[in-house]
């Protein structure tokens, strides 16, 4: 094993092995930014390839990506290839249960989000990946198990014969039931939390209506609604991936396609004629619904040796919309770090989760709050946004009266006090902690 506390050179970088765990959409993002770096990088995804298979196993939920992942791409190359792939939503509609619909933007004209497929966006990074000669994925391999402290994994591929393969970091991008994730919870001073909220989801479609879209494209559509609430994202082929949030206690009670047709005339009754009455009935049997879970875990590192990201590292529940673009976010950051520490390992994953922890803990928390707030509540959906759009005034005023008072007392320590200076990074944490909550991107569901 080499000792990566030492600045490598161009020769160490050459010779660095790093295992991915995990091949979906940070996982394979990673994969690229560190083949970049001339790292032989070897992905390892239990599934088998999404390319071949005629089926996706695995969640097929529309995603929403915004300003913080599009940088990420762009990082590697491929922000362009993406967008081109992508349908952009300038506002959420929302559908009242009178049948009226209102628009209500996520910013000004030129603001947007896009629209993608989880499906097509995995495939076309597993396919990036694979154009770097230093790289390799290794599909239908699964982790059973992981030793942090020297870097050595073991892994059951079709074989069926374990291995151990010895690497100089294990990067956990395995999901929200990380195995990574659960050998580092047994290392002492390791903080783990899980929530599962009491709603699951369901995926529904509403396809294309001669040739065409059945509603208009370019929003996000919303079906508020007591306790649950339905959107809708557009795709490429004209249809939208609709998904129905409600209590599990409420799909419980919905055994029949009769209960299903009843519940969706009285709850969602502008759909049921663009979902389609028999494929609804069919459809909303087809899998059960599925939970949601809220992880949050601290640090997001062992040694020099381990690193978790993504939904490994912070899984959220999805109503603030900004999961993955969190996760790619990840792998920027991480990639900033390396060319800040020049590939040092031993530095660069301590200042990762010391930088990184409370943006992705806020993150979560901000998810949560959105979900609270629209979903245990009475509150009107668009008086919801108008008291997040509240919010972030609240929040501009206080950075500029904190940014005031930071120039005005900062200068007056400088000027009076000379040993002052070593303090600033206190007050440069805090800006930052403040400024994030500024910066997280428009979309909200």
């Amino acid at each position: 094993m080499k000792n990566t506390s030492a600045v490598m050179d161009s020769s160490d970088i050459q010779r660095t092995s790093i295992a991915v765990i995990g091949g979906g959409l940070v996982g394979s993002l990673n994969a690229c930014f560190l083949a970049k770096r001339n790292f032989q990088v070897d992905v390892y995804e239990s599934r088998e390839d999404i390319r071949m298979a005629e089926f996706a196993r695995g969640r097929s939920i529309n995603l929403a990506l915004s300003y913080r992942g599009r940088q990420a791409l762009k990082a590697i190359g491929l922000e362009d290839q993406i967008v081109s792939q992508g349908i952009p939503m300038r506002a959420r509609m929302i559908h009242s249960l009178s049948g009226k619909k209102s628009a209500i933007p996520y910013g000004t004209k030129s603001q947007y989000i896009l629209s993608i497929s989880r499906e097509n966006l995995n495939k076309d990074l597993l396919t990036a990946v694979e154009k770097y000669p230093n790289a390799k994925v290794h599909f239908g391999h699964r982790l059973l198990k992981c030793r942090p402290e020297t870097g050595v994994i073991t892994l059951l591929g079709p074989d069926k014969v374990p291995k151990d393969i010895a690497c100089d970091l294990i990067l956990g991008c395995d999901g929200a039931y990380s195995t990574v994730r659960t050998h580092l919870v047994k290392k002492p001073r390791f903080d783990y939390s899980q929530q599962y909220i009491p709603h699951g989801y369901m995926e529904l479609t509403i396809p294309p209506q001669n040739g065409d879209f059945a509603m208009e494209p370019n929003y996000l559509h919303i079906w508020p609604r007591d306790t649950f609430m339905m959107i809708a994202l557009p795709n490429m082929n004209k249809s939208f991936t609709c998904t129905l949030f409600m209590p599990f206690e409420e799909f419980e009670k919905l055994l029949t396609s009769r209960d299903v047709l009843d519940f969706f005339q009285k709850y969602f009754p502008d759909s049921l004629h663009l979902i389609g009455k028999e494929a609804l009935a069919q459809d909303f049997f087809r899998l059960p619904a599925q939970p949601m879970i809220s992880v949050k875990c601290s640090s997001f590192h062992f040694n020099s040796h381990c690193v978790l990201m993504g939904d490994a590292a912070h899984a959220l529940v999805p109503f603030f919309g900004q999961g993955m673009n969190a996760g790619f976010e990840d792998c920027l950051v991480f990639d900033e770090l390396m060319d800040k520490f020049n590939n040092d390992f031993s530095m660069c994953l301590p200042e990762f989760s010391r930088f990184r922890i409370p943006d992705d803990h806020a993150i979560s928390d901000l998810s949560m709050y959105n979900y609270i707030e629209v979903t245990f509540s009475r509150i009107r959906y668009h008086e919801a946004v108008l008291r997040w759009q509240w919010q972030k005034k609240v929040i501009n005023t206080a950075l500029f009266f904190f940014g005031t008072l930071v120039a005005l007392s900062t200068t007056y320590l400088l000027l009076t006090r000379p040993t002052f200076r070593s303090s600033l990074g206190c007050l440069r944490r805090s800006w930052n902690s403040v400024t994030y909550f500024q910066n997280i991107g428009r979309i909200s569901l």
